[in-house]
């Protein structure tokens, strides 16, 4: 009696997969940008109805879009509307501006906060008030600018330039932030008008948004913004190396002056309106890598709409547990950020120098 033996395996090509990868993955890219932008939305209905002064939501609605001039209306519409128009711009400037960061230098602890940018800018704005007597925020913008990209270049050519290490840049701007905080405190304690109108500065802050601020800063900050999106491509071969990224055609020079452009404008703007905010620029990136992997034509736009999200977040937990004071949100971002920060270190295994 004869057994059938079992059928031999095809050596034919394997079946091919039912959507190609690449498809699947700007399927789950997409639905997660449209998932942060609901989760923005949320944030800043939370931005505006909650606050250290507790509201009934009717009354919230109320001061929206009924406002007849009552404490809560002005409360609703020239306090916590600015704010949280403040916060969404801020947010989406140090978000953009440390993704660009850490990919033009190759450097993963790269942030405006860590490597001095925004104590530059700080800084000169403190000189511009103390020295020069400057009182308007359009003539802290333009001070602010030119202390970020003072800073920046300062402490790139201090920590080796094209040869710096994380660990080089991290700590050349741990160096520079302190001799430049130092020197910001120095002045405030000689001239009371300065440390009247810069107190804020100090740990950065939403608390003195309005919309003259948000209207004298947005210009800016979008043309930051705008910078930021166009480099994309060529920051993408820049960390691959220059000899890879001049293999593919980028313009090496010309992409480099337009980060540092792009991160001066970004970071000037918001130190100017709110003064330094430090790690939402570290922490977002990080949290959007791992959504979107390493390709910055994604990893901006996530990065502009979940770093607000961070910010105003931040902004609405410093006033919830504190009332009826509140707690400046840089303060709560840098008790955010620094666990974030040393375990970046750790685990990316940076002791050597």
């Amino acid at each position: 009696m004869l057994v059938d033996s079992p059928p031999e395996p095809s050596a034919g090509p394997p079946a091919a997969p039912a959507a190609p990868e690449p498809a699947k993955r700007r399927a789950v890219r997409a639905g997660g940008l449209v998932a942060a932008v609901a989760a923005l939305i949320l944030v800043c209905l939370a931005s505006i109805a909650v606050g250290a002064k507790g509201l009934p939501l009717g009354d919230v609605w109320h001061g929206l879009f009924h406002s007849s001039g009552t404490g809560a209306d002005v409360l609703v519409r020239e306090v916590r509307v600015p704010r949280t128009l403040l916060g969404l711009i801020v947010g989406t400037a140090l978000g953009l501006a440390g993704a660009v960061m850490q990919a033009l230098t190759r450097n993963p602890l790269a942030e405006p906060g860590l490597l001095g940018v925004n104590a530059g800018a700080s800084a000169a704005v403190v000189s511009a008030i103390s020295f020069f007597g400057v009182t308007s925020l359009t003539g802290y913008v333009w001070f602010a600018f030119l202390g970020a990209a003072v800073v920046s270049v300062a402490v790139y050519v201090l920590g080796g330039s094209r040869a710096a290490t994380p660990v080089r840049l991290a700590l050349a701007g741990t160096a520079a932030t302190a001799a430049l905080y130092g020197y910001v405190n120095a002045v405030q304690l000689l001239d009371s008008a300065a440390l009247d109108r810069l107190r804020f500065w100090t740990v950065g802050s939403l608390a003195s948004a309005d919309m003259e601020t948000v209207g004298k800063v947005w210009p800016f900050i979008a043309l930051g913004v705008l910078l930021a999106l166009l480099i994309a491509r060529p920051l993408n071969a820049l960390e691959m190396g220059d000899d890879t990224a001049r293999a593919l055609g980028a313009r090496l020079n010309l992409t480099r002056v337009l980060a540092m452009l792009a991160v001066t404008l970004l970071c000037g703007a918001a130190t100017a309106a709110c003064g330094p905010i430090v790690f939402v620029g570290l922490m977002i990136p990080h949290l959007v890598r791992a959504i979107t992997g390493p390709d910055l034509r994604w990893i901006l736009p996530y990065a502009a709409v979940l770093a607000p999200v961070l910010l105003l977040g931040a902004d609405v937990v410093g006033r919830v547990v504190a009332r009826p004071s509140e707690l400046q949100v840089g303060i709560v971002t840098a008790l955010l950020g620094g666990p974030v920060f040393i375990h970046l270190v750790r685990r990316k295994r940076m002791a050597q120098l």
